[in-house]
């Protein structure tokens, strides 16, 4: 399995999945119990970014199974349901806590901003109240290899 980390500064798991460049790409050993076998990062053109990619021909991203980020809103959602890929957003900032988080089925997603089916851009958000679910089971972990 492969999981995809938004990290435009390399550092922190970051925001607007869309214009994000910088993706910590973790390769999981999927044996008896989860564990990282591999961690790159992969930076990709401006005009790979997954707002500016059309999504007809392939892309760098579609050899993962599992996309976080610290926001998206519904169309990016979409678009990575599309090709079988599952988003979710997180408050958690360290890249190797939301994956040690993710693996032992902690990991609790975030309701994203952009949830609200708006563009996203050019109003305020009050949608909902914030609370977080988690991201789901842990026996559902290991699937799409």
């Amino acid at each position: 399995m492969k999981i995809a980390i938004t990290s435009q500064n390399r550092r922190e798991v970051t925001g607007h999945a869309g214009k994000c460049r910088k993706f910590w790409i973790y390769e999981i050993a999927e044996d008896s119990s989860p564990v990282v076998k591999d961690k790159k990062l992969l930076e990709l053109p401006k005009e790979q970014s997954l707002h500016e990619h059309s999504g007809a021909e392939p892309h760098p991203l579609d050899v993962v199974n599992v996309f976080i980020t610290g926001g998206m809103g519904g169309g990016m959602r979409q678009k990575l349901a599309r090709k079988g890929i599952r988003g979710i957003t997180t408050p958690e900032t360290d890249p190797d806590k939301v994956i040690a988080a993710f693996l032992d089925g902690s990991l609790v997603e975030q309701s994203s901003d952009h949830d609200c089916e708006c563009s996203g851009h050019g109003h305020d958000h009050h949608h909902g109240d914030g609370h977080g679910q988690s991201v789901f089971p842990k026996e559902d972990l290991l699937f799409n290899q």
